[in-house]
C-alpha cells in the first residue's frame, strides 16, 4: 500500500511541475497578441503551407524511454523508481529552454539542454552515485529512437496532397533530419529553431518558417500537441491546429482538450485533421 501511495505522491508532484512551468510560459509576453476574435474566420482554403512540431506531436518517445530504462535495469540488475522520471526531465528541459526564449541565457544546442535536464533530474532523485555517465548516454539515446504515432505517416501524406508540408522543431537539424528518415515521415521541407539560434515559442523560429517557405504566415497551419506551441504560433500569425496525444509523457498522462482562444481547429489524429480540412474546404467552395 505504502509504494502505490508514494508512486500517487510522485505522479501528482510531477503534474504539479508541468503544470506550474507551463503556466510560466503561457505567460511569455508575445509579440502581436492582438484579439483573435478579429481574425477572418478559419478556412482550410486559404492553407498554402503546414507546419509540424515533431516530438510529441508526430513521434512518441515514451515507448523508448520505457524500452531504454528496462535495459538499463537489466544490466545494473536492480530496479529503479522511473516513474515520473520522463516528466521531471522534460520539465527541467523546457524550464532551461525558456531560460534562452526570455533571454537570461544564450543558446546552446539542445543536447546540452538535455544533457543539463538529465543530470539536474538524475540529482534531484538522489541516484547521483547509481547511475552513472554510461547510464546517462543510453537514457539521452532515446531521442534517436522515437517512433512515429499510428496515424502520423499516412495523416502526413494526406496533409502532403493539400499543402506544403514542413517539420518545424526544436530538435536539431541532424537529429530532426534522422528522425524523419527513420519513421518514415516525408516532409517537402525540415525547419528547425537551430537554424536561427533560437527555440520555440520564440517568434523567429516562425517568422523564418514563414521566410524559408515563402509562405505568409497567415497560409501556414501550425500543428502541436503542445499549446504553448500554438498560442505563439497564434501570435505570429499562424492558423492553429491541436492534436491530442495523450500517453507523451506516458500511460498515466492524458491529452489537456480544453479550448483556447488560440487555437483554430482540434483533432485526434493527423488523419482526423486531413479529414477536417477536406470538410472545411468543401464547405468553402460552396
Amino acid at each position: 500500500m505504502r509504494k502505490h501511495q508514494n508512486v500517487g505522491r510522485n505522479i501528482s508532484s510531477t503534474r504539479q511541475r508541468l503544470i506550474a512551468v507551463a503556466a510560466t510560459m503561457v505567460a511569455i509576453p508575445f509579440a502581436n497578441t492582438t484579439s483573435y476574435a478579429q481574425e477572418a474566420p478559419f478556412s482550410g482554403a486559404g492553407i498554402k503551407a503546414i507546419t509540424f512540431d515533431v516530438q510529441g506531436t508526430l513521434v512518441d518517445y515514451s515507448a523508448p524511454f520505457a524500452r531504454v530504462t528496462a535495459a538499463i535495469d537489466k544490466r545494473k540488475g536492480t530496479k529503479f523508481e522511473w516513474v515520473g522520471f520522463l516528466a521531471d526531465w522534460n520539465t527541467r528541459a523546457a524550464t532551461n529552454g525558456l531560460a534562452i526564449v526570455s533571454g537570461k541565457r544564450a543558446w546552446v544546442p539542445v543536447g546540452q539542454l538535455l544533457r543539463e535536464a538529465l543530470d539536474a533530474t538524475v540529482a534531484g532523485r538522489g541516484l547521483n552515485a547509481r547511475l552513472d555517465n554510461r547510464d546517462r548516454i543510453e537514457l539521452l539515446s532515446l531521442w534517436g529512437q522515437m517512433v512515429a504515432w499510428p496515424d502520423s505517416v499516412d495523416g502526413l501524406a494526406l496533409l502532403r496532397r493539400r499543402a506544403i508540408v514542413a517539420a518545424l522543431s526544436n530538435a536539431g537539424m541532424a537529429a530532426t533530419i534522422a528522425t524523419t528518415k527513420r519513421t518514415g515521415l516525408t516532409f517537402d521541407a525540415v525547419l528547425s529553431g537551430e537554424l536561427v539560434h533560437a527555440y520555440k515559442p520564440s517568434p523567429e523560429v516562425y517568422q523564418a518558417a514563414s521566410t524559408y517557405l515563402g509562405v505568409p504566415a497567415g497560409a501556414i497551419l501550425m500543428v502541436s500537441a503542445h499549446k504553448i506551441d500554438l498560442k505563439a504560433a497564434k501570435a505570429s500569425g499562424f492558423r492553429t491546429a491541436y492534436i491530442a496525444r495523450p500517453g507523451e509523457l506516458g500511460p498515466d498522462t492524458k491529452a489537456d482538450k480544453t479550448q483556447e482562444p488560440f487555437v483554430d481547429i482540434y483533432a485526434d489524429s493527423l488523419t482526423d485533421l486531413a479529414r477536417k480540412l477536406d470538410a472545411d474546404t468543401v464547405r468553402s467552395a460552396n
